[in-house]
């Protein structure tokens, strides 16, 4: 008969085998888990939308593709970075209530998105995001008419951009402290925070940022927590924070978000 503590060495170090092969399925793979790239092109609006369909070239050479409507005269232009799972047709149908009431409205697509070359990481998002704000200064929108507004993981860039330039105004819909926290949250007996390749971490960020802030997130949000958008509006006691009862992770998509936006801008962001 088998030792009752020779049994429980065999289960513990079976156990503790599975729990390191998961650990290590999660380091190599974790940027497959954070950019579930769309590869499908996305057609244009179509004719009579008002967009064109443009071109901008990043820092490291590639040529991306992106979405542009020009703002009515005396309107900022909105710089729209969606999140890991949408596209380009995700980014018209966010900000199409802004885009008809004349905002202009810039919205690229990521590296590896949307039949786009290279492969998605946080530096690189942040060359498609600098490129984005370099063919919209090329089309004489300066920075200071320039409002980021970033969805979930475009939180993550938008913020950056907000902190590197001098913006009219920052939007963050569901986003996040820190892209480690939120996977910590998500997989909370694996030490991710000390894993994760792409921090994004918005909430160190924060205190750079100079321009007007809106915070929105649905208090159903069970992909980003409520408790994120919190600690930047703590991090920002004048940005304006807004949560959206029962709304979930796809509030950017509800007319409520465009609504909020569009409030705000009015009110002079």
């Amino acid at each position: 008969m088998i030792p009752v503590g020779k049994i429980a060495l065999w289960v513990g170090g079976a156990a503790l085998l599975v729990y390191l092969v998961l650990l290590a399925l999660l380091f190599w793979f974790q940027r497959d888990f954070f950019y579930p790239a769309p590869k499908m092109v996305v057609a244009g609006p179509g004719p009579g939308a008002g967009y064109e369909d443009v071109r901008i070239r990043t820092a490291d050479g590639l040529t991306l593709s992106a979405f542009y409507r020009p703002a009515r005269a005396g309107l900022p232009t909105l710089l729209f970075f969606h999140g890991n799972g949408s596209d380009l047709e995700a980014s018209v149908h966010a900000t199409r209530a802004l885009a008809a009431r004349g905002y202009g409205v810039m919205l690229p697509e990521y590296r590896g998105y949307g039949g786009n070359p290279g492969a998605p990481d946080e530096q690189g998002l942040y060359r498609d995001g600098e490129a984005a704000m370099a063919w919209l200064a090329a089309k004489e929108v300066p920075q200071g008419r320039v409002v980021a507004v970033g969805n979930s993981l475009g939180s993550g860039v938008a913020t950056e951009m907000a902190a590197r330039h001098r913006l009219a105004g920052l939007v963050l819909i569901s986003g996040f402290a820190s892209l480690d926290r939120v996977a910590q949250e998500h997989f909370p007996v694996f030490p991710v925070r000390l894993l994760v390749r792409d921090r994004y971490d918005n909430l160190a960020k924060f205190p750079a940022v100079t321009c007007p802030i809106l915070l929105l997130h649905g208090t159903a949000d069970d992909v980003v927590s409520v408790a994120n958008s919190q600690a930047l509006a703590r991090a920002q006691p004048a940005a304006r924070f807004r949560l959206v009862p029962g709304a979930g992770h796809e509030l950017a998509f509800l007319a409520t978000s465009q609504s909020e936006i569009l409030d705000w801008l009015s009110a002079g962001a």
